[in-house]
């Protein structure tokens, strides 16, 4: 269950001393839009919906990491991509919001109204794209969560020179597996808060309202700063930009396989050797998301920022019907979620002849003789791209051709 959203365009600001001197509204130009950026958000968005389409319609459970099920195994570990790539975008994009006259005060505004308009969304409308129900008795902290918090904690943060915001990121990004060994137990009244920043857990809201937090926030806080740390390498020519981030990428990715193949640190679960070597391989990269680990984030990460570089530039037909879903998230999160529980009522209904469990429950509740075949998941994720399209480009063009301060949120 992983979400995501389009967050903000533009690009920085240039001097710390614009803080205080807004720039009259009369001068301020629309930056155009990165292309790799928009490629790979459009991409994480496509791999998403594979994730939404097996947790509703397969047959096991949401966290599939049964090495020796390569194929199940395979078609849940590169969903992981999502969650962690789309909050470094926001990072980079919240940098490059920051330009055409913005001061830093109107980054910090729009990014902490932004982060607690996000985690509205993420109690109401995603919340009833999930259980299709208006019983308040169970509530999901999950990405959309993670990245609201994140925008509201960087509002913050973007007063700080970059080479500190750069420093708290990777601290929190490699440092918060130092406290994988204290659990919320251990702090008695207080474990709620260690829930909250540090180890997935269900909480007690009220009599009869719980919450689950499954994206603890340490981590995303510091994906999302990192993210803006690095917003001015897009700032560059596309071929100085390029090097750049093949050279980071680079290097994350090769720091992942050094520290994982060492097993000293990085991860709770070490990685193991099988007696065939995919399923070693698999153990190799079975690295641990609740919360993301540095070697998870090391993991996807470091190939993001490859691929950002390989899509510098991207032209043609294919590229441009990703760049579509990529420039409209929040718009194609909402539709896909909604989409993909109503087809599994459908199917439910028709193919088992009991849908209830759709209605108020979540895709972990579905009945021991419930599910679709690999294949046919794959089949049901890809009509249901296909069909949101058309309103994704119509969505697109709206925003495009509107001016008015809402459209930011949307």
């Amino acid at each position: 269950m992983d979400p995501p959203f389009e967050l903000l365009k533009g690009s920085p600001i240039p001097r710390r001393a614009a803080v205080d001197q807004p720039v009259p509204r009369l001068v301020v130009a629309v930056r155009p839009r990165i292309v790799s950026i928009d490629l790979l958000r459009g991409a994480i968005m496509i791999l998403m919906a594979l994730d939404h389409t097996r947790d509703f319609f397969g047959a096991g459970g949401l966290n599939a990491r049964d090495v020796t099920d390569p194929a199940l195994f395979l078609t849940r570990w590169v969903t992981h991509y999502c969650a962690p790539l789309f909050i470094l975008l926001a990072g980079v994009s919240a940098y490059l919001y920051g330009t055409s006259g913005r001061t830093v005060a109107d980054v910090s505004r729009f990014l902490l109204t932004r982060g607690l308009w996000l985690i509205v969304i993420e109690f109401t409308v995603v919340r009833l794209g999930w259980f299709f129900s208006l019983n308040l008795h169970l509530f999901f902290a999950q990405v959309i969560w993670a990245l609201g918090v994140s925008m509201v904690v960087l509002s913050g943060l973007v007063y700080l020179p970059r080479w500190a915001i750069a420093a708290i990121g990777l601290a929190m990004i490699g440092g918060h597996n130092l406290f994988d060994g204290i659990r919320p137990e251990n702090l008695g009244a207080a474990g709620w808060i260690w829930n909250l920043l540090h180890r997935p857990g269900l909480l007690q809201l009220g009599p009869a309202a719980k919450l689950y937090l499954s994206y603890p926030l340490v981590p995303w806080i510091g994906v999302m700063a990192a993210g803006y740390a690095l917003g001015p390498v897009f700032r560059l020519d596309g071929a100085t930009r390029q090097r750049q981030l093949v050279l980071l990428g680079a290097l994350t990715s090769v720091g992942f396989i050094v520290l994982r193949a060492a097993n000293l640190y990085g991860d709770p679960t070490p990685w193991t050797a099988y007696d065939g070597w995919l399923a070693t391989l698999l153990s190799f990269i079975n690295c641990e998301k609740y919360p993301p680990s540095l070697l998870y984030l090391a993991m996807t990460l470091g190939p993001g920022l490859l691929l950002l570089a390989a899509f510098e530039g991207a032209r043609g037909r294919f590229a441009h019907v990703i760049i579509t879903y990529g420039r409209v998230p929040f718009f194609y999160y909402v539709l896909h979620l909604f989409l993909i529980h109503a087809l599994a009522v459908v199917l439910a209904w028709l193919v088992w002849g009991d849908a209830s469990w759709l209605f108020g429950g979540t895709p972990a509740d579905k009945p021991p003789s419930y599910g679709l075949s690999l294949p046919a998941i794959y089949a049901v994720s890809l009509l249901v791209v296909v069909a949101l399209y058309l309103p994704c480009r119509w969505f697109a063009g709206l925003k495009q051709r509107r001016t008015e301060w809402w459209w930011g949120y949307l």
